[in-house]
């Protein structure tokens, strides 16, 4: 199982144009966003800064990155944060030089320091809204790649939101949007260890198919048939949990075919980051009322404290291949910004990282 899971991390190699490092300094390297998006991000709203690291002061660690999440959420996110500031995001890395007594040389880190590749923190702080800088344990087989996708924000994001918010019962309809991409993908997968049926909506023929290997009952590309119809034949009874990841129409058209006391788990709304439509659900407050629809947003970081158990569980099911950590990864630094772009132009199946 586990070789299966290396196999389909087939790494994508872009071009890099950036002057090679100067090896006799120790220096640290980021990427700064230089203004708020507008829009669809692109390259130019990107910069690659360098700098020396100073000396460490007790408490620190110097970390180097070893791979770097983009996530649709660092979009909207983003936009609370001053500009120019170092770009909001995780990575799994590695401690090269430690002055706290918890954080050993050589020990396997996951932070919220942004697209840093190589920095210097205070692992007693805070780093983000969603954390700050964690020792994950060493489970073998796994890449540590892992520790931000299936193990990590991603998989917790699926693991709790889908869990707590919707509570899926065995025999119930569950459907994903977005269901091809990180979360979407292990949010299906849960709801089928749990007994429920799976329906997901993604947006290539190819990805439907990828649905299909992982295990969703049904799965449709949107560009090719409506909600509407793809509901009549897979849920004429309705739906008991929508993990919706995506917003907009898709999302109306769900709600519009909830079954009664269906719960809805609001996580993401990537149709409308670039400036798409937002959902007119609004208009669909009598329907909520009179089938007693449950429809909460969350942010992970609410069961914070509860995440080593949620990743521990989520790494013994792919242990027992119970679940398929779908991966794509591009390869060097430099080219984060690019992999972060493709998250909106469909590039990604599972999760995107950038191999550092």
């Amino acid at each position: 199982m586990l070789s299966s899971i290396e196999e389909k991390r087939k790494p994508i190699h872009l071009k890099s144009k950036l002057r090679k490092r100067n090896p006799k300094m120790v220096k640290g390297r980021k990427w700064i966003l230089k203004q708020h998006f507008s829009g669809e991000p692109k390259i130019d709203d990107f910069e690659l800064v360098e700098e020396e690291l100073p000396e460490l002061k007790n408490g620190e660690i110097m970390f180097r990155s070893l791979y770097i999440s983009v996530d649709p959420y660092q979009k909207p996110f983003s936009a609370s944060n001053p500009v120019p500031s170092t770009m909001i995001g995780s990575s799994v890395a590695v401690v090269e030089k430690s002055k706290h007594k918890g954080f050993p040389e050589g020990a396997g880190i996951v932070l919220y320091a942004g697209w840093v590749e190589r920095g210097i923190v205070n692992p007693d702080e805070k780093l983000s809204f969603l954390g700050g800088t964690w020792k994950y344990p060493k489970i073998k087989g796994l890449s540590p790649s892992m520790m931000l996708g299936a193990c990590g924000m991603p998989g917790l994001t699926a693991y709790f939101g889908l869990l707590r918010v919707c509570e899926p019962k065995s025999g119930e309809t569950v459907v994903v949007s977005g269901a091809a991409g990180a979360v979407g993908s292990m949010v299906g997968q849960i709801a089928k260890i749990k007994g429920a049926k799976t329906i997901g909506f993604t947006g290539s023929d190819e990805k439907v198919k990828t649905l299909k290997d992982i295990g969703f009952d049904y799965a449709f590309n949107y560009k090719k048939i409506s909600v509407e119809d793809a509901l009549k034949e897979s849920a004429p009874q309705g739906v008991d949990c929508y993990f919706d990841n995506v917003g907009g129409d898709m999302s109306t058209s769900v709600l519009q075919n909830m079954a009664q006391g269906g719960r809805v788990s609001v996580c993401g709304a990537i149709s409308t980051y670039n400036g798409g439509k937002p959902s007119k659900c609004v208009d669909l407050l009598p329907l909520f009322l009179f089938t007693e629809l449950k429809i909460e947003g969350f942010v992970v970081g609410r069961w914070e404290k509860e995440h080593e158990a949620g990743l521990r569980e989520l790494a013994r099911w792919i242990n027992e291949g119970k679940l398929k950590a779908e991966e794509t990864v591009v390869e060097g630094f430099e080219n984060t910004p690019q992999a972060f772009l493709g998250l909106f132009d469909g590039s990604n199946t599972g999760k995107m990282v950038v191999k550092v």
